[in-house]
């Protein structure tokens, strides 16, 4: 049962340090360390089928308790205060099988909002991927929008990238908050009580590093300047498929790598070595589809501190437009686009870590000749535009 704590509505507790977790596909555990990360100190409860995704929430959080199968939730929901889900992606995914939400995977969302129209948790807090908001023109955020509507919720949804939150990847995942009695959007929203729609820009110096995917090269890159593409899982438990990053000041043979597993876990918001305790051929994967920590920590602090938010004036940043856009809020009975930024308009989370320094510190390994080979020769072949200076260090390093 909720704490009693102060609150906006007499007689409804809000989310206090003691709230009851209950996180869903949490695979190894990143809603869970960034409620820890925020200050929630109460019971936990997880539900995770894939072994090896066990082995770490087991050592990771050894009192929690942790269960299998999301289809055998009780029906009082462990009486959970929030309920928080990144599930799966895989029907939703514009590299996945795009079976939208009624794919056997995605689709067990529908469960799990079933239970919730029933329990009724206070807050609810789900992640999946931006194709969410195209696939099918937007399917599967109508069906779960609906359903919490019918339940009572008021909810919002906002598009974050996590290169903006602390740490060198980008990686844009669309993050959902509801409430039944509360105004989810002075959390999801909260930057926008002080600063106007461009956020504050940081000085940095400029990058030593530049990520890409060398697995692609005929249709997309991936390039980014100072970080890496968005880490995935493997279709393939056991290969890596870790983003190469061009350390163009480096010497020739030293100039392209693949961040180690230490270093992908720290770019996914993890301490290194998050994932020891599961197989190694697992452990590539498991980072992929994680979340990313801080920008979970960064809702969940405005979850902590909602006693003290106000009121967000959105009004104004309400989209003419129709259809999903990449942020909206439920506005006098209906979904309303938002223009909002996908970083904090109070200025970007400063980096622990570079992504130069971060390969230093934490590890990398070469890239291999072969496969640079191959990436060089599909974009030269393709029509991509790329810089003279980083095709002619592929040409140079594959010619080692």
């Amino acid at each position: 049962m909720a704490r009693q704590t102060k609150s906006t509505r007499p007689g409804v507790p809000a989310l206090d340090s003691e709230a009851a977790i209950l996180s869903l596909f949490a695979g190894i555990g990143g809603f869970e360390q960034a409620l820890r990360k925020a200050g929630f100190t109460g019971p936990i409860t997880s539900y995770e089928n894939w072994t090896s995704a066990r082995s770490v929430l087991q050592q990771r959080f050894p009192s929690a308790e942790l269960f299998e199968d999301v289809k055998d939730l009780p029906k009082n929901l462990h009486r959970a205060d929030i309920v928080t889900a990144g599930f799966p992606c895989t029907d939703l995914s514009s590299a996945g099988r795009l079976a939208g939400i009624a794919g056997d995977a995605s689709g067990l969302i529908i469960g799990v909002l079933q239970a919730v129209q029933q329990q009724k948790p206070e807050w609810v807090l789900l992640e999946n991927v931006p194709n969410m908001l195209r696939l099918r023109r937007g399917e599967a955020l109508e069906i779960i929008g609906q359903m919490l509507t019918e339940a009572g919720y008021r909810w919002c949804y906002r598009t974050l990238d996590a290169q903006h939150f602390g740490v060198a990847q980008r990686r844009k995942r669309v993050f959902l908050l509801a409430s039944r009695h509360h105004q989810p959007e002075r959390v999801l929203f909260r930057d926008y009580v002080d600063s106007p729609l461009t956020a504050k820009n940081r000085s940095s110096p400029a990058a030593r590093a530049h990520g890409f995917y060398w697995t692609e090269g005929n249709r997309g890159v991936g390039w980014g300047t100072g970080v890496v593409p968005t880490i995935k899982g493997s279709t393939t438990a056991g290969i890596p498929s870790a983003p190469a990053v061009w350390l163009p000041q480096q010497p020739l043979d030293s100039r392209f790598r693949t961040p180690s597993i230490e270093a992908l876990e720290t770019l996914q918001g993890f301490r290194p070595g998050w994932t020891q305790g599961a197989p190694p051929r697992d452990r590539w994967k498991l980072v992929g589809n994680a979340v990313a920590v801080p920008v979970v920590t960064w809702i969940a602090e405005g979850l902590r501190a909602y006693e003290e938010l106000s009121a967000v004036p959105l009004h104004s940043a309400v989209g003419a437009k129709h259809g999903w856009g990449s942020a909206g809020l439920l506005l006098d009975g209906k979904i309303q686009p938002v223009v909002a930024l996908e970083a904090p308009t109070t200025g970007p989370l400063r980096r622990s870590f570079t992504l130069h320094r971060l390969l230093a510190e934490r590890g990398s390994n070469p890239l291999s000749v072969k496969a640079t080979r191959g990436f060089a020769s599909r974009l030269q072949r393709s029509n991509l535009r790329y810089d003279g200076s980083f095709m002619r260090d592929l040409t140079k390093y594959a010619s080692l």
